[in-house]
């Protein structure tokens, strides 16, 4: 095919797109049947509402080729193991008994059953449930789900493409089951998961498939040979099968690199690329390999993970050079929608002006739609389009919000001793020890406590003027005082006053910086039914005045125990936020840095003896190739301490970070120069406590013995047994006791339970320690 006649095939499409609903019905519809008011059918038919909602919204839109498969009740990678029968074993009864229920189990556990572990999506805020595998694994196909979907949106009289996890992605991010050595690698079931997928391909053709989607982001990391050439295999076999769709192979999130060749060789009919300016190579490299030559090429210039309008003109200057690369090439954004709030008009309070910038998953989608038409019948049919966005990037790009000369001159100053404590380690914690007085495994929590539905409606009835802010406040201390009392009465050694007053750990500190924006709609599924706001970062960053020091210090009041400071770091800020793309992130970290410093000394100033400065982004932000890892952690790492370097040697200063895979990054935690750090490790059989004792990480460290992302309670003798696994990697006098996480998101009879068990397990491994 020619470039002319590629360019006039151009179609648009999307991998993904959001599954809440604009008023976040699954949410609602899931948590409802957890709690019995929603009963197992009336939940199905929410979910069938809102697939074919979305099918709507992109076809009217001009979307050709709709995608299916994305839906998911909790976890897409989730879906692909009950799609592949790899249930394990704890679950298997549960599944077979009720197979909804059986899936919430494996996601949330149970009383008696733990969920499969949880960790970050590559480099987003997105948590997936972690495949567990090994060498007796036996998978069977249920292609159920995929085809029953297709079915819905053939039936609507749309051009449908499933779209699965690739088999090579899925068994990298998988682990080994409990029971099975470490050693163990997934990928090694390979050939035993290709027929499984051959049967749900076949599947999928029988049902009216013409393509299918097989996503493998994880080949856009740095890859083992032996690794690349499990992926030639998988898509050699699945390319020669003869009873299948046409097959459309997907990365995204970054370049191909050593992957690229190994793909456009394939006998596949079509690739998926990402062409944004993080995986802007994948064009250079697309060009050297020869390009797609009878092939579909899928062209994702659409950024999918952050919110600012497109660069029309820039994309269709991509987009005409890909021409003569393939034998038709297609529009889309560069990975699922999933990740972007659904409907920028929905927000009424920001201003006309720039909400002109934004673009969410309805406004991308126009997006698309544009580009595919430029490119298929030219620009003159878009050209009031161009002009409109063209006037939208001056907008921004003159805009004095995006700049404020005060703050980038304050930035300019800084040197490399603002970001160094006034003395090393072992002199401060001496000086820490004394002023706190603690005892052996000291216990503590994350931050948050119970977000109740009282809390909820009395900041509604904030907004609404139902109450005034005396009213609002005096709730709020009314609350303080019952977390402070609970923990007394507990025994928990160093407390916090429970964040009562936050609606969420980044949104609560941009609602009170210049240079964000917040978003009353602009939800964003995390985990599960765990859906957050992420605010806009649409300028130069400073502090007004002192966020956290009232509520703070008022909860010092009323206790003898220290009572923690508790911010949220600066590189969180970042990634749980959408990030302005007009500077290097760097500069906007030590802005944000500079911020939450006047905040830490201020605290310090009211008395704060122990801050902490959670930092759970920061193994997730890390790129995903390790060429370029050494400049991100270098400004990350900076803008902890430049966050933290000007308290007293006495002042304990804590992090946290949860939910990731921390083996990459020990070195960043040990330049992060903080007293204490406290992990997620309760899923993870404290294997992050491993992991810092093979480094030699010299502080003090909590690993968690408490799963807060699951409904169950930890009996006393389990968190004991895991604080004694957690002492063969760490010393006594360096272990913390503390949850896995903040408690937000639990009730307070699980918590009231959970963290009595802790404090008892602490109180015994501590007689065991010094009856010994």
């Amino acid at each position: 095919m020619t470039a002319k006649s590629a360019a006039a095939a151009a179609r648009a499409t999307v991998y993904g797109y959001p599954r809440q609903g604009q008023g976040r019905e699954l949410k609602k519809a899931v948590e409802g049947y957890w709690k019995g008011r929603v009963d197992a059918d009336a939940l199905r038919a929410t979910a069938a509402e809102l697939r074919r909602a979305n099918w709507r919204q992109l076809a009217e839109a001009g979307i050709h080729e709709v995608p299916t498969g994305d839906f998911s009740y909790y976890d897409h990678v989730l879906d692909t193991s009950v799609m592949v029968g790899a249930i394990p074993a704890r679950h298997r009864a549960a599944v077979e008994l009720d197979a909804l229920d059986g899936y919430f189990a494996m996601a949330r556990g149970t009383q008696d059953v733990a969920p499969l572990e949880m960790t970050k999506w590559f480099d987003t805020n997105y948590h997936y449930l972690v495949a567990e595998l090994g060498p007796d694994t036996v998978f069977t196909a249920d292609s159920g789900k995929q085809v029953g979907e297709l079915k819905e949106a053939l039936a609507l009289g749309l051009t449908a493409r499933p779209v699965l996890v690739g088999p090579v992605t899925y068994l990298l991010l998988a682990k080994p089951a409990p029971g099975v050595a470490a050693d163990f690698d997934p990928l090694t079931l390979l050939d035993r998961l290709l027929p499984v997928y051959a049967e749900v391909l076949a599947d999928l053709r029988a049902a009216g498939a013409e393509w299918a989607q097989l996503d493998e982001p994880a080949l856009v990391q740095d890859r083992t040979p032996a690794e690349l050439n499990a992926a030639e295999r998988a898509y050699r076999d699945l390319g020669a099968l003869a009873d299948r769709p046409k097959l459309l192979v997907a990365s995204y999130f970054d370049r191909l690199g050593d992957a690229l060749p190994v793909l456009a060789k394939a006998p596949v009919e079509g690739l998926a690329l990402d062409f944004t300016e993080s995986a802007a190579a994948n064009l250079d490299a697309l060009a050297a390999v020869g390009g797609l030559p009878g092939k579909r090429l899928v062209a994702g210039v659409v950024d999918g993970r952050n919110i600012w309008v497109n660069d029309l003109t820039k994309s269709l200057a991509t987009l005409g050079t890909l021409l003569g690369l393939a034998d038709r090439v297609d529009v889309a954004a560069s990975c699922s929608l999933l990740h972007v709030p659904l409907d920028a008009a929905a927000e009424r309070d920001i201003e006309p002006q720039i909400l002109r910038w934004l673009a969410f998953a309805r406004q991308k989608t126009r997006e698309i739609v544009t580009l595919a038409k430029g490119l298929a019948q030219g620009t003159d049919t878009i050209s009031a389009q161009l002009a409109a966005n063209r006037a939208d990037l001056a907008s921004r790009a003159g805009s004095p919000i995006t700049r404020d000369p005060a703050v980038r001159a304050r930035t300019a100053a800084v040197t490399e001793a603002d970001a160094r404590r006034s003395q090393p380690y072992g002199e401060r914690t001496t000086a820490q020890r004394a002023r706190l007085g603690l005892p052996l495994l000291p216990t503590t929590t994350i931050g948050s406590f119970p977000q109740t539905a009282e809390l909820r409606t009395a900041r509604a009835d904030l907004r609404a003027s139902r109450i005034d802010t005396a009213g609002y406040e005096e709730r709020i201390r009314a609350e303080i005082g019952e977390v402070i009392s609970f923990q007394e009465k507990t025994g928990l050694d160093v407390l916090v006053h429970g964040e009562p007053e936050r609606n969420d750990m980044v949104q609560y500190f941009a609602e009170q910086l210049t240079g964000y924006l917040a978003t009353q709609h602009g939800w964003v599924q995390s985990y599960g039914t765990r859906y957050v706001r992420p605010p806009i970062l649409a300028g130069d960053i400073s502090r007004p005045e002192p966020m956290t020091v009232r509520w703070t210090t008022y909860a010092q009041t009323l206790t003898s125990r220290p009572v923690k400071g508790m911010l949220t770091g600066p590189v969180t800020m970042l990634a749980w936020s959408f990030v302005r793309d007009d500077q290097p992130l760097g500069d906007t970290a030590r802005q944000v840095a500079l911020a939450l410093r006047d905040e830490v000394n201020d605290l310090e100033a009211a008395g704060t003896s122990v801050m902490q400065v959670d930092e759970p982004a920061l193994r997730e932000t890390l790129p995903l190739r390790a060429a370029d890892r050494a400049t991100y952690l270098a400004w990350a790492t900076e803008a902890f301490r430049l966050t933290t370097a000007g308290v007293r040697p006495d002042t304990q200063i804590h992090t946290h970070m949860c939910y990731a895979e921390f083996g990459d990054i020990v070195q960043a935690i040990d330049d992060l120069d903080a007293d204490v750090i406290s992990l997620e490790a309760a899923r993870s059989h404290m294997q992050v406590a491993r992991e810092l004792a093979g480094h030699g990480y010299p502080r003090e460290a909590g690993p968690g013995v408490y799963d807060i992302h699951s409904p169950r309670v930890p009996g006393a003798d389990e968190a004991a047994a895991l604080l004694r696994k957690g002492l063969e990697a760490i010393p006594p006098e360096r272990l913390w006791v503390n949850p896995d996480c903040g408690l937000k998101t639990r009730g307070w009879s699980e918590t009231r339970a959970s963290l009595e068990n802790l404090v008892a397990a602490a109180r015994t491994v501590r007689e065991e320690l010094v009856g010994s």
